[in-house]
């Protein structure tokens, strides 16, 4: 099946949110003529401007967007157009309040922001699908109209509802995803504390509790809001299929961000016509461009591996933080560029001009309040120059190296109340594996737990809690087929309904790893432990301990120290033609780094010291080539070895041998050959 790509744009997109609906038309034409001076060539439209569009019940007003839409394919600038179901006007509220959602607790949200919804609501799934319905026949085969862009970041910052319309949904849902009350009481365990029931008519949702409530139970309403919250999309995209054939139809994702946990993407890629995403740097202290990276391979990933749009992410400053720095000189296209290099067919921003009013309007844009005289501006028009000359990579794959398995179903049972330790975060835990990755310089695709393997010499595994019995098997042929498989504690525990897995733990994985875990022995805050290995040398660690029993496994390192003191804490089992590594304890950053780089071995990954820290390498590859980028995040200038010689296309100059890469910088290769 071809790829499906923006209609009409035949390099890579650049551009944003543009929203001319809050300045007076006289600003139109000057925005017009800047976008092509910064090189924009797609911008996404009308996305929150329902109350606009349709000011009163049934009365409708296209005149505006018709403007803008004729004047910016005048321009030669095609429109990302969008469906504004994200925040239904007031007097729509004012008619159903019931569409306002609901909390666990009982308090119903109130007009006023965005995304204010109960998915559950008739009136609401009505209102939406008329409005799509009216923008398609009018817009459907307009000439600007690149893709259609439903809604708005589908559960920020609501996604589940817990309503009585809510409660009725949810026990349809349940009818046709167990068939009867019989298999929710067995899948939910309800001979525990008495919670069993007589009918579905007596399941309401997970609302609030004396104490803790059913975790099956909370985890299967996650599942039910994603399904609600995806039913809607699918129904505004069939109209647009119907209506609008032949044009794409995606919506924004937020793969990374743990402020959309409520989503389960695998689910949503493959009901998007193209994978697109919003990313914004966490400003926290760390390492901003190693999430942006994961962030970007996770997003390639939920595409199929196909390439993908970075749809929205920001020029410098957000103002949603509690401390909100700008972008350093050069920041804003090194991350641009970065998402290139790992998928994205172009790089788009919120928003075209930084607003005057509302909540967001000291959230950076592409066109400043400071207006073209300033750094950003400067920066964002020799951006639009440097993604016009990178054209050819438009289409190619990016090439990853190994995989780590990422569950978000896993991530929402691990996340219920009642756990053994409140330390222990599994997101955590996956942004330490993916940096210690990032450090040997592999590239990483993301994968689900019952996919195919075969092709990744390793695989990581960490903390995934949830496990199907299928998931085990699927890891037990990697192993045995030759594959390096690394895994962290506290995977393989509970099956799809959060039931620990019958047997000693780690359920569905200890025939692969060669292990049995007598116990959990989580630490307490600030206890940390010693780790003796290999000719003495030492690791640190915290937060959690095991009990763990070789069945087969080897013990690489010990515990020197603390409650499982004398026992293996890292164990390596030769399983058929390969191997699979066990880490029951938190390591740090550098004993990370030495357990993978001792698996990196057995999956015969050569190290590749000749790369300098901060300094990353993604090749892109296709039919119009093969393509290195290299991506300098430190302050040194470096040198990057190139096996094959090549066209900088940045520059326009040769590179042979070493590619020089100044501080800050990027370089992006079209190899020979």
């Amino acid at each position: 099946m071809p790829e499906i790509t923006p209609r009409g744009l035949t390099g890579l997109a650049f551009g944003g949110d543009y929203n001319p609906e809050q300045w007076p038309e006289a600003v139109w034409e000057e925005d017009v003529r800047l976008m092509r001076e910064a090189g924009v060539t797609l911008v996404s439209v009308g996305i929150f401007s329902w109350a606009l569009l349709e000011p009163a019940p049934g009365a409708h007003d296209f005149g505006w967007l018709d403007r803008s839409l004729d004047l910016l394919h005048d321009a030669g600038i095609r429109v990302d157009l969008g469906t504004p179901t994200v925040v239904p006007p007031a007097w729509f509220y004012r008619a159903h309040p019931d569409a306002l959602p609901v909390t666990a607790e009982g308090v119903r949200l109130a007009f006023g922001s965005r995304g204010a919804i109960c998915h559950s609501n008739p009136a609401y799934r009505a209102a939406a699908a008329d409005i799509t319905t009216r923008l398609a026949e009018r817009y459907g085969d307009h000439p600007a109209l690149a893709m259609w862009h439903v809604h708005n970041e589908y559960g920020v910052p609501v996604s589940a509802c817990y309503c009585d319309t809510c409660a009725a949904h949810f026990r349809r849902w349940l009818e046709r995803t167990y068939g009867g009350v019989d298999a929710v009481n067995e899948a939910w365990g309800t001979a525990f504390w008495g919670q069993r029931y007589a009918s579905l008519d007596e399941i309401d949702p997970p609302r609030a509790t004396p104490t803790v409530g059913n975790p099956a139970q909370a985890l299967d309403y996650r599942r039910f809001a994603d399904a609600t919250m995806r039913e809607n999309f699918t129904a505004e995209r069939d109209i647009l299929h119907r209506l609008s054939p032949g044009v794409p139809v995606t919506t924004n994702f937020m793969t990374a961000l743990s402020q959309c946990d409520s989503v389960d993407y695998w689910a949503w890629g493959r009901e998007v016509d193209l994978v697109t995403n919003d990313h914004y740097l966490i400003t926290d202290g760390r390492r901003t461009h190693v999430n942006l990276a994961m962030a970007a391979d996770l997003t390639r990933s939920v595409a199929g591996g196909a390439p993908w749009l970075l749809l929205e992410h920001s020029t410098s400053g957000v103002n949603w933080q509690p401390r909100n720095p700008a972008k350093a000189p050069g920041q804003m296209a090194r991350n641009s560029l970065a998402h290139v290099a790992r998928g994205s067919d172009g790089a788009m921003f919120f928003q075209w001009r930084q607003s005057r009013r509302g909540a967001e309007k000291f959230h950076s844009a592409m066109l400043p309040h400071g207006g073209t005289e300033t750094r950003v501006f400067r920066e964002v028009t020799e951006l639009g120059a440097a993604v016009q000359s990178l054209a050819s990579v438009r289409g190619t794959r990016t090439e990853a190296d190994a995989a780590v398995l990422w569950d978000w179903q896993s991530w929402w049972a691990q996340n219920l109340d009642w756990r053994p330790s409140q330390d222990h975060d599994a997101r955590e835990r996956a942004d330490a594996f993916y940096e210690a990755l990032y450090d040997h310089h592999l590239t990483v695709d993301f994968a689900r737990p019952e996919g195919d393997l075969s092709r990744y010499p390793l695989v990581v595994v960490p903390a995934l809690y949830l496990m199907t019995e299928a998931a085990g098997d699927s890891l037990r042929r990697y192993a045995e087929g030759g594959g390096t498989l690394v895994v962290s504690y506290f995977s393989g525990i509970v099956d799809e309904h959060d039931a620990v897995h019958e047997g000693p733990y780690p359920g569905a994985l200890r025939d692969v790893l060669g292990l049995t875990v007598e116990e959990f022995s989580p630490l307490l805050e600030g206890e940390r432990v010693r780790l003796t290995g290999p000719g003495g040398a030492e690791l640190q660690a915290d937060v959690w301990t095991e009990f763990v029993v070789p069945r087969g496994a080897e013990t690489v390192w010990t515990y020197a120290d603390g409650p499982a003191a004398g026992r293996p804490a890292v164990t390596r089992h030769r399983l058929g033609e390969g191997t699979a590594w066990y880490v029951s304890t938190r390591l740090g950053t550098d004993g990370l780094a030495t357990v993978l780089a001792r698996a990196a071995e057995d999956a015969g990954i050569s190290p590749r010291d000749d790369l300098p820290h901060d300094v990353e390498v993604v090749r892109r590859s296709g039919d119009s080539g093969r393509f290195l980028f290299a991506i300098n995040h430190s302050g040194a200038d470096a040198k990057v070895p190139l096996e094959t010689p090549g066209t900088e296309l940045l520059t326009g100059e040769r590179a042979a041998g070493r590619l020089a890469v100044p501080a800050g910088a990027v370089r992006v290769v079209r190899l020979d050959g």
